[in-house]
């Protein structure tokens, strides 16, 4: 890199082998870890850690301060993990005393003009397609696809394994290993292809549709669905896993499509 042409503060942390661009801005308190690359004309604010072999796009701007009124100065945090891709323009703010920090994992591609709020938290292998946004303390699990230009409320949550139509509004929780769709959005079946992509068997793959038959296509309501599942369907981790989600939801689940 051509120190004439970036601007790090010689307190921040900077692997070796890591590539800063022109015009780039580096503040205090931050680290990025080796092999990462950071394009031209990106911002990095204090308070980001950043970890090893991750691609920052020209254009971005990490860890500037909470679009969020409570904020009041106090030292917060964004953390990326490894080989995770940030491209052009995307925004990633930091936390609050809410949570203290904003978390991006491992293997995450979050493409142009993305916006990941305060205090959110976005698990490993997801990918937010252009133009998506997410709300302050938002949590998406492992896995998920947003697709372009979703909108996702403040504090939902969005489960494993889930994908999400283009240009959706998500403002229920949105259970794991489903598709969903429609306005508003609404259950429309399993992420199945997905799911046999990550090695899910059709035995692991039949007992999450038996799980969500009785959740959506049963006269229950969800309290007695999960009463349903428990009584009459063999335990699964799968099934565990979306009826520890479902009981968790603050928000409440998504419906299913009424066509």
């Amino acid at each position: 890199m051509n120190q004439q042409l970036v601007q790090i503060h010689p307190e921040a942390k900077i692997a070796q082998n890591v590539e800063i661009g022109a015009f780039s801005t580096i503040a205090r308190n931050v680290e990025i870890g080796k092999g990462t690359t950071i394009g031209s004309n990106v911002t990095i604010y204090e308070g980001v850690r950043i970890g090893e072999n991750c691609r920052i796009f020209p254009g971005a701007v990490v860890g500037a301060i909470p679009q969020d009124l409570k904020y009041k100065g106090e030292e917060t945090f964004v953390v990326i993990g490894n080989n995770t891709t940030l491209r052009e323009y995307v925004t990633v703010h930091r936390g609050t005393s809410a949570k203290g920090k904003t978390t991006i994992g491992d293997n995450c591609l979050i493409m142009a003009y993305c916006h990941v709020a305060h205090d959110c938290i976005v698990g490993n292998n997801v990918i937010m397609s252009n133009v998506t946004q997410l709300a302050g303390e938002v949590e998406i699990d492992d896995y998920a696809i947003l697709s372009g230009g979703v909108l996702v409320h403040q504090f939902t949550r969005i489960g494993s394994h889930v994908m999400i139509q283009g240009g959706s509004r998500v403002t229920k929780d949105v259970p794991p290993f489903v598709t969903a769709g429609h306005e508003p959005l609404s259950y429309a079946g399993i992420n199945s292809i997905g799911l046999r992509r990550r090695g899910y068997s059709e035995d692991q793959i039949n007992a999450i549709h038996n799980v969500y038959r009785i959740v959506y296509q049963s006269n229950c309501n969800v309290s007695q669905a999960l009463s349903v599942i428990e009584q009459e369907l063999p335990q699964t981790p799968e099934g565990d896993i979306i009826l520890s989600f479902i009981r968790n939801s603050t928000r409440g689940i998504i419906k299913g499509y009424a066509g």
